[in-house]
């Protein structure tokens, strides 16, 4: 039966600020977990944000000193993948480690953009499959970095919009390798059958650069590549790699520089206690793999580029849950399962559902002598399927009132939360040891939820 590794068992699972205290509770960033639960209520986000400090530094330090230039190579940049999880509070960490900000949508890239943020528009990036008009005219005329087209139809739009505000659009091309990896085929984006990118085997990549460089508006400032997320295997990288620079050499005998290549992100991280490679491996293992590749092609090596999100903010972050009703039911071999159930489930946690992702859950507020019991923890919504670790051990005499804690759930727990149910989304706790813990993003209320429900005045008859 799984189990929840302690954060002094397992640190690699928990934020850095992580402690089981001598009366028995969690603590964050020196911050009991019942104080918390008393004063921003529950479910809530617990977001360390020195830790988030800390892991950006690690990438960031771990990239440079092996794609250091005095290696050869052409030095590193690490974007921030704000899907995982983005607001204005991650800028000072982001910007402190020389990160730039990777955005997918008009309200990600308005957010990077914003000066509480601090971020430089030249390391803002902007991806996306069917951006809109009125995101390329923003990311057009704030002077962002890089603009990674996603189709053919896209440099048409771009180039369009760009001489229309007499500018010069930063061009990456997102390509398709070929490679499948991660650990759900709807987070594998690389293979041929989806949504993403233009393909390598088919020519529409290379059709892509070679209209890119007939368009007077457009500059193609380097290629780009995501293969999936939640990747523990590094040789998928490597394979990734291989191909793109390959195509990168392919590109470079049409006349153009090509000084960037961007491998994308996905670096797993640990859910329930696995292990899983380190950033310093990673960086390692990536600087090899490229080094090798450029070698076979008879190329420079460009300066990369990575896109980690998960990695940063999903071990950071912890969702503390009140028990509500604990069931037994008995099971067709005549064994009992307990049903814990929390305020909160997959409004503000999709993975289990989506993806069948894997979580541990602990016992927060207090420790117990009880043996342990098989036990499901589910949600409070009105879906079967509602369920956030489908087994795992817990104390026996497991009540309501009890504080249930499910670490790493820092990446793609509020940024994919919803309102399934009219259920408000529970608010971020930004932790620490340096100031008091504070909302980094509020709590919803049900008065937000009305305040968007207009009604059907001047409709009726």
């Amino acid at each position: 039966m799984l189990t929840c590794p302690e954060p002094a068992e397992n640190p690699v699972l928990w934020p850095g600020g992580a402690k089981r205290e001598e009366d028995g509770q969690l603590s964050f960033a020196g911050q009991k977990v019942t104080e918390l639960a008393q004063r921003f209520g529950t479910p809530s986000y617990l977001f360390d944000l020195d830790d988030f400090a800390a892991r950006a530094k690690t990438i960031a330090s771990a990239m440079a000193e092996e794609f250091w230039e005095g290696y050869g190579f052409s030095g590193a940049n690490v974007y921030y993948a704000g899907k995982a999880f983005l607001c204005t509070a991650l800028g000072e960490a982001i910007t402190k480690a020389g990160m730039g900000i990777d955005t997918a949508s008009l309200g990600e890239l308005t957010v990077a953009l914003n000066p509480a943020m601090g971020a430089d528009p030249q390391k803002i990036g902007l991806h996306g499959n069917n951006k809109s008009r009125e995101c390329l005219r923003l990311a057009l005329r704030s002077g962002i970095g890089r603009i990674i087209v996603d189709s053919l139809n896209e440099i048409d739009l771009l180039q369009s919009l760009s001489e229309s505000e007499n500018t010069t659009a930063p061009v990456m091309v997102r390509v398709t390798t070929g490679v499948h990896a991660g650990g759900h085929s709807f987070i594998a984006t690389a293979h041929e059958d989806q949504k993403f990118g233009l393909s390598l085997a088919s020519g529409a990549a290379l059709e892509a650069v070679e209209k890119i460089i007939a368009a007077p508006n457009l500059k193609l400032v380097g290629l780009h590549s995501h293969i999936g997320s939640q990747i523990k295997d590094l040789a998928s990288f490597q394979v990734a790699a291989e191909r793109l620079l390959a195509f990168r050499a392919q590109v470079q005998r049409l006349g153009e520089a090509v000084p960037e290549v961007d491998l994308g992100g996905g670096l797993a991280i640990s859910y329930q206690g696995e292990e899983v490679p380190t950033a310093s491996e990673y960086a390692r293992s990536l600087a090899a793999s490229v080094k090798k590749a450029c070698e076979q092609a008879g190329t420079d090596i460009p300066h990369i580029s990575i896109e980690p999100g998960r990695w940063l903010a999903g071990p950071v972050c912890v969702s503390l849950y009140q028990v509500g009703t604990v069931k037994d039911v008995q099971l067709e071999d005549g064994s009992i399962r307990k049903y814990v159930s929390v305020d909160g489930g997959m409004s503000d946690n999709i993975r289990p559902a989506l993806y069948d992702a894997g979580y541990v859950a602990t016992l927060a507020s207090r420790v117990s002598d009880a043996p342990a019991a098989s036990c499901r923890v589910v949600g409070m919504h009105c879906e079967s399927g509602d369920i956030l670790v489908p087994e795992i051990a817990l104390p026996a005499d497991i009540r309501a009132g009890d504080l249930l804690v499910i670490p790493a759930t820092g990446a793609y727990g509020r940024a994919m939360a919803s309102n399934y149910n009219l259920v408000p989304r529970p608010g971020v706790v930004g932790l620490s040891r340096k100031a008091s813990p504070r909302y980094i993003v509020a709590r919803e209320t049900v008065d937000d939820l009305l305040r968007l429900d207009i009604g059907a005045v001047g409709l009726s008859q």
